[in-house]
């Protein structure tokens, strides 16, 4: 029963990975997500609602709060050596006054030792806007 459990979990997050994106629809604005410093960057939450596909945030323009799930690793250690990776995860929250429509962003996610900070850049690559709240687990 165990294995049938572990290969049905197995099919079903291959089938969530290879399920292509929507096309853009040009109402609306697309956020990119992306990191270069961590492990995983998923849409979590869009105006206090949970997302059902965690790879894109699209939204209406105007003004929204997006909440990012970051997961990172972070080396610990004690009389100078390091220790194997631990993770972390956080919560990453931002605001943004001005998406236009057909527009595409970034949320770029990073990390720098413990804490977590994030970006959001519009098509000419200017930061718009910046984290404002980051909640981390361990």
């Amino acid at each position: 029963m165990r294995t049938f459990l572990l290969v049905l979990t197995a099919c079903l997050l291959s089938a969530c990975a290879s399920t292509p994106l929507p096309s853009a629809d040009p109402k609306m604005a697309w956020i990119d997500l992306e990191t270069q410093t961590g492990k995983l960057v998923m849409a979590e939450r869009l105006d206090n609602r949970r997302m059902t596909d965690g790879r894109y945030f699209q939204v209406t323009p105007g003004s929204h709060e997006l909440m990012v799930r970051f997961d990172f690793e972070v080396f610990v250690g004690g009389m100078g050596m390091f220790s194997d990776p631990q993770e972390r995860l956080c919560y990453v929250t931002l605001n943004y006054d001005n998406f236009q429509p057909g527009q595409r962003y970034r949320l770029q996610a990073r990390s720098l030792g413990f804490n977590a900070y994030a970006r959001l850049y519009n098509a000419a690559g200017k930061v718009v806007a910046e984290e404002r709240l980051v909640n981390c687990l361990p």
